[in-house]
């Protein structure tokens, strides 16, 4: 059986207001700290200085240095990826970017920085970046794009990236087997539209993409987004509009437009997202989903049955510290970050 109350171990502290982790060989990690730093954490806890050569930040709002993930490869090729808010040369508009650089032997520099994605158009916002990274298992990548706040109904039309999610190479490159490639008005990088800021994405035990998206006031979602499918942002929303009021007609369904798989009103701000897949905790907790809240300082663990939601339950509730993110270890254990000016990175243990 799981373990009746899991602890949650520091590994390491002193990371300001860090974002996203990914797992290095022999036990160390690589943090983001959203200011514009990322850090390599040693085995003993110990958080390194900030690797140096790293693209210009456009840090402020809900923009910076987001998410970072480490190349399934990364012992041959030492290639990793972040996510971050792309300034324009006038510093006046930002856009959510992706690039991929190799980490130096030492650990101290990133090497051969080359950006392979900028979400078009830039605009004049420091919200919905979006901003996580999902590696396919096929050579390609998922990455979730916020609809910038300001511009949502940008979000249901395919000749920009806002609210989108986008698939590419690991190079850059357009699958050619892309939903909309080839498609006039249709930008050939988008997997899926309608959405409004995912914050959280994870490849399921089966392969498919899962992600969950921040909604407005209610209306978080978690969806499964299949090939150019429209998850109905800002047509459709279990929420509305800040201090109230219905957000377009105010309503929650129409044809052609996707169904969450679930929904919470009121809003959780869910952040980071890992299915486990290791009985480190007990045969009770293999295939969960475990999402992070932002709002009310938790971990969810979400039981799933037949691809419907069947339960919630609430973890380290007693920390009240905004979870950023979820992921799970080479070791099979979860590792989380606290979003925090002395942010904290976790290990759950089991029994």
């Amino acid at each position: 059986m799981a373990a009746a109350a899991p602890r949650a171990e520091v590994v390491a502290s002193g990371l300001e207001n860090p974002w996203g982790v990914g797992f290095l060989p022999g036990g160390r990690f690589l943090v983001t700290e959203k200011a514009g730093r990322v850090r390599v954490v040693g085995v003993d806890g110990k958080v390194g200085p900030p690797v140096v050569g790293l693209p210009a930040v456009a840090a402020g709002g809900q923009g910076g240095l987001l998410d970072v993930m480490v190349d399934a490869a990364f012992e041959t090729n030492r290639t990793f990826y972040i996510c971050y808010a792309e300034p324009d040369a006038a510093g006046m508009g930002n856009s959510t970017a992706l690039a991929r650089a190799q980490l130096s032997a030492d650990g101290s520099r990133m090497e051969g920085l080359r950006v392979i994605f900028s979400q078009r158009p830039k605009v004049a916002s420091r919200n919905h970046f979006g901003c996580r990274i999902v590696d396919a298992g096929d050579g390609t990548l998922f990455l979730t794009l916020g609809d910038r706040f300001s511009r949502k109904e940008d979000a249901q039309k395919l000749d920009n990236h806002l609210g989108k999610i986008v698939r590419i190479g690991k190079d850059g490159s357009v699958p050619k087997d892309n939903p909309f490639v080839g498609k006039t008005g249709a930008l050939p990088e988008i997997w899926s539209y309608g959405h409004r800021n995912g914050q959280g994405a994870t490849l399921a035990p089966d392969g498919k993409l899962w992600m969950h998206e921040h909604g407005p006031q209610g209306g978080d979602e978690i969806n499964i987004p299949q090939a150019g499918r429209n998850y109905g942002w800002p047509v459709i929303t279990y929420g509305e509009n800040y201090g109230g009021g219905k957000i377009g007609d105010g309503i929650t369904q129409k044809e052609g437009m996707e169904q969450p798989l679930h929904y919470w009103v009121p809003s959780i701000a869910p952040s980071g997202m890992a299915f486990l897949t290791s009985d480190r905790y007990g045969a009770g907790w293999k295939g969960n989903l475990f999402l992070g809240s932002l709002k009310f300082g938790y971990l969810d663990r979400i039981e799933l049955k037949d691809g419907k939601v069947v339960a919630e339950h609430k973890l380290l509730e007693d920390g009240r510290a905004r979870i950023r993110d979820v992921k799970q270890g080479p070791d099979g254990l979860l590792y989380i970050l606290t979003d925090e000016s002395n942010g904290k990175l976790l290990r759950l243990l089991g029994d």
